[in-house]
């Protein structure tokens, strides 16, 4: 999708450099990306203890040996 948008330059430059990226649309694309992916985690962290498993750790261990 083809969009037109005002960014502050020297956000973008820091990006960038962060990112590691060459141009300013794989800054874009790489950032939302992330800010997708740290959205995702920090649904899967809310949900920690709350599902309940039933393993057998010894078990379970006894398996890689």
């Amino acid at each position: 999708m083809r969009t037109t948008l005002n960014l502050p330059e020297d956000l973008v430059r820091k990006a960038q450099h962060v990112l590691g990226t060459k141009t300013k649309t794989e800054t874009i694309i790489l950032g939302l990306q992330q800010l997708l992916r740290k959205d995702r985690i920090q649904g899967l962290l809310s949900m920690r203890g709350r599902i309940p498993l039933e393993v057998n750790l010894t078990k379970s261990r006894e398996r890689l040996h």
